[in-house]
C-alpha cells in the first residue's frame, strides 16, 4: 500500500463528497483527485521522476495538496514548505534536497530564481493545469497504480516526503519518511480516534509539520473532510474558535498553546460545546493542566488524547485524558506505545530518568543526504516510566526546544544573528511554557556597535520562519561561561529572570 492510494480509493468510494475545504471553499474527492491526476502529467512533463524530490512552497490550500499527491503517484518526494519561509531559508533546502522541481505560490518563483546561485527548475503553481471546466475528471481521469499512464509509483519503503526541521548547524535538515512510516502512523490514529467518512477533521498545523500527517492521510483514509485553517490565522484565538464551531469539526488537533489561546483569549469556554466535536487531540508540548481541566469540564463527553513523538517518529506514544489526571498537580503522561513502535528509555538513573528511544515501523529512513537510520532512534528527550508503564515525559536537550508547538534548535537561530556585523557573541534562549515561551537573544557586541532589537528581528525574518523571531534583546560585556569553557545557559536564564531583557 503507498500513501497516494488512501486518496484514489476514496475518490472512488466517496467522489462527490467533500475532500478539503480551504479558503476558496470545498473540494470533492473527484475533483482533487482529477487535479492530483493532472498535475502528475505536467510534473512528469518536466522530467520528474521515480525518487526525485518536488520542492512545494506554497500556502496551505487544496492545489499544494494536489501537488503533493501528483508528486506520490510518479513515485518522486514532496518535500512542504510553508510560504511563510524567507526565500534565503527556502533556497537552503532546495540546494539540500537538490529537487528536480520546485512549486512555488504567486511570487515565490521570482524570488527563488532570483536568490544568486539558485538553478532548480521553478513552475508557478498557478501555471499548471487547473482543474477540468465541468470537473467531470476529464483528460483520461486520474492515473492508478498499474495503468500506463501513472508513472514508475514507489515501493512501501521508498521515501513519500521529506519534512525540514531545525538543524544544530545552522542548516535546516530533512526528516525523510517512507510510504510504510506514514501508513503504520496513519491506519493507527484512525483506528484510535475512530475517523469516519462523516467526519470533518481541522488543519490547524503547516504541511512541514508532522501534525499535519494525521489531518490529511486520516481524512483521505476514510473519505472524510479536511478544514484547513489558513496559517495566517492560525494564532489568532477568536478566529480559531469561530473555525471550530462554523465548520462543525468533529476531530480537532493542534499543539496545546493553540488550545490555550482559545481558552483564555477566544471566548472558548464562555459557548456550549460545539456540538459535533467527539476528540480532541493535541501534540508537541506539554497542555498547562489548569486549561485541561477546564476544557475537560466543559467538554466533558470529549475525548481528549495526549499524542507524542518526535518529527523522526510521527506518533509514538499516545494517553487519552482520564478523571485521574485532572486531580493531579504534574504533567500528563505520554502514555504507552502505539503505531506499532515499541518505546524504551535508555540508561536511566536511579530516579528512572534516560533518554527516550523508539524503535519500529514509524521511526525515519533518516536524514535526507545522512546515512540511514539504523537500530532504535534517540529522541533527544528524557523520560521516566511510571508505575502502570505509562511514559512520562521529563525534558529535553538544552538547545533543542519547542515555541509554540514548533521544534527549534537554537543553534540555528544563532548562527543567523550570529552573521551580523554587529554581532562578537551570542546565545538564545527560550523562556517560559506553551503559549508564554519567548526567544531570549543574548548578545556581546561587536567593537564600536550595538545592535537594537529591530535588527536582530530584520535578520530572523530574513533566515527563518516566523516563529523563529526573537523577542527580546540583552546586551553583555561577555557571555557566562561553565569551567569547561561552554555558555552557561542556567545564569543565562537568571539573568533574563531579573529584567532588563528588551
Amino acid at each position: 500500500m503507498k500513501l497516494h492510494r488512501l486518496l484514489v480509493d476514496s475518490a472512488l468510494r466517496h467522489p462527490d463528497a467533500v475532500a478539503v475545504h480551504d479558503g476558496d471553499g470545498p473540494t470533492t474527492y473527484r475533483a482533487l483527485d482529477e487535479l492530483s491526476g493532472r498535475h502528475m502529467r505536467a510534473l512528469r512533463e518536466r522530467g520528474v521522476r521515480r525518487g526525485d524530490r518536488v520542492v512545494v512552497w506554497t500556502g496551505k490550500h487544496a492545489g499544494a495538496i494536489a501537488v503533493m499527491q501528483a508528486a506520490l503517484r510518479l513515485g518522486a518526494v514532496y518535500v512542504p514548505v510553508s510560504d511563510t519561509n524567507p526565500v534565503t531559508r527556502v533556497a537552503q533546502i532546495v540546494r539540500d534536497a537538490a529537487p528536480a522541481l520546485v512549486v512555488a505560490d504567486q511570487d515565490g518563483a521570482r524570488r527563488l530564481a532570483a536568490e544568486a546561485g539558485h538553478a532548480t527548475p521553478v513552475v508557478r503553481l498557478a501555471d499548471l493545469p487547473g482543474p477540468a471546466a465541468d470537473g467531470s475528471g476529464a483528460a483520461g481521469g486520474p492515473a492508478r497504480d498499474g495503468d500506463p499512464d501513472s508513472g514508475d509509483p514507489a515501493g512501501g519503503d521508498d521515501p513519500a516526503y521529506i519534512l525540514y526541521t531545525s538543524g544544530s548547524t545552522g542548516t535546516p535538515k530533512g526528516v525523510c519518511l517512507s510510504h510504510r512510516n506514514a501508513l503504520a502512523f496513519v491506519d493507527w490514529a484512525v483506528r484510535e480516534v475512530g475517523v469516519r467518512p462523516e467526519d470533518r477533521l481541522s488543519n490547524h498545523a503547516p504541511f512541514t509539520f508532522d501534525l499535519s500527517v494525521f489531518d490529511l492521510y486520516a481524512a483521505f483514509s476514510t473519505g472524510a473532510s479536511v478544514h484547513l485553517i489558513p496559517q495566517e490565522t492560525a494564532y489568532l484565538p477568536q478566529q480559531l474558535t469561530s473555525f471550530l464551531y462554523e465548520r462543525d469539526i468533529t476531530v480537532w488537533y493542534s499543539v496545546p498553546s493553540a488550545l490555550s489561546l482559545m481558552i483564555c483569549e477566544g471566548g472558548l469556554l464562555d459557548r456550549e460545546p460545539p456540538p459535533g466535536l467527539r476528540a480532541c487531540v493535541f501534540a508537541g508540548e506539554p497542555f498547562a493542566l489548569p486549561h485541561l481541566r477546564a476544557l475537560a469540564e466543559h467538554w466533558p463527553e470529549v475525548r481528549l488524547l495526549n499524542w507524542y513523538g518526535p518529527t523522526e517518529t510521527n506518533v509514538c506514544t499516545s494517553h487519552e485524558v482520564s478523571d485521574d489526571d485532572l486531580a493531579r498537580d504534574r504533567p500528563l503522561p505520554i502514555g504507552y506505545a502505539c503505531s506499532g513502535d515499541t518505546v524504551d528509555v535508555l540508561s536511566p538513573d536511579e530516579e528512572g530518568v534516560g533518554e527516550i528511544v523508539v524503535s519500529g515501523p514509524t521511526v525515519m529512513k533518516g536524514y535526507w543526504g545522512r546515512e540511514p537510520q539504523t537500530g532504535p532512534y534517540r529522541t533527544g528527550d528524557f523520560g521516566r516510566f511510571g508505575p502502570g508503564g505509562e511514559l512520562h515525559f521529563v525534558g529535553r536537550r538544552d538547545h533543542l526546544t519547542k515555541v509554540r508547538g514548533h521544534r527549534v534548535e537554537l543553534g540555528e537561530i544563532e548562527t543567523a544573528l550570529g552573521s551580523l556585523d554587529s554581532v562578537a557573541d551570542i546565545a538564545v534562549l527560550a523562556i517560559g511554557e506553551e503559549v508564554r515561551s519567548r526567544l531570549y537573544a543574548f548578545v556581546v557586541a561587536a567593537p564600536n556597535r550595538r545592535p537594537s532589537l529591530l535588527e536582530l528581528k530584520r535578520r530572523c525574518a530574513e533566515r527563518l520562519p516566523p516563529y523563529m523571531i526573537v523577542d527580546h534583546l540583552r546586551l553583555l560585556d561577555a557571555l557566562p561561561r561553565t569551567p569547561n569553557g561552554k555558555t552557561d545557559r542556567e545564569r543565562l536564564l537568571a539573568v533574563a529572570e531579573q529584567g532588563g531583557a528588551r
